[in-house]
């Protein structure tokens, strides 16, 4: 039993120091021109997960079905340049946005499986890593950050004529 016991941390330490060899030796290559080894993408989706699910505990200060609130989302989306790398309902993503790694998600695809308190918390506080920001350190007050998140829960469904709608000039 202790054999196998000082073979198992012999190996630990092995891939601890292949690990350290690897990424502190030059060997993982960062640019945003080459995707990530998939171990390393996959690690990195499941830590920022694991992060946004942990922190995110703020609750709504009103309710998110509200179509004034969701509208006012959509134009705080808008004006705060989230379509640039998310694109919206009529709005392509704009050129840089391919150049980002990881890529911006499809938010279309991906709000059904966040809970609205998990989408503030990422809008307010940003992904390292990512070309996400903190609208929280360019002091977005939290209120509007929420409209966004009642915007990003109906954006599914929302229509092309209604964006436009919701975000045109007055």
């Amino acid at each position: 039993m202790k054999t196998l016991l000082a073979l198992i941390g012999f190996l630990a330490i092995l891939c601890v120091i292949a690990a350290a060899v690897f990424f502190f030796g030059g060997f993982y290559n960062v640019a945003a021109a080459v995707d990530d080894p998939s171990f390393v993408k996959s690690a990195l989706a499941n830590i920022r997960l694991a992060s946004i699910i942990r922190h995110a505990t703020d609750t709504p200060p009103m309710p998110l079905d509200d179509p004034a609130t969701v509208q006012a989302g959509a134009r705080a989306f808008s004006e705060r340049g989230c379509s640039n790398c998310h694109g919206a309902p009529g709005v392509e993503w704009a050129k840089f946005s391919e150049g980002l790694r990881p890529d911006p998600p499809d938010l279309k695809e991906v709000v059904d499986q966040r809970k609205p308190q998990e989408l503030f918390w990422v809008v307010k506080n940003g992904i390292h890593m990512t070309g996400m920001p903190s609208f929280g350190l360019i002091e977005v007050p939290d209120r509007e950050i929420w409209t966004i998140v009642a915007f990003l829960k109906k954006l599914p469904s929302v229509s092309e004529e209604d964006f436009k709608a919701w975000t045109a000039k007055p």
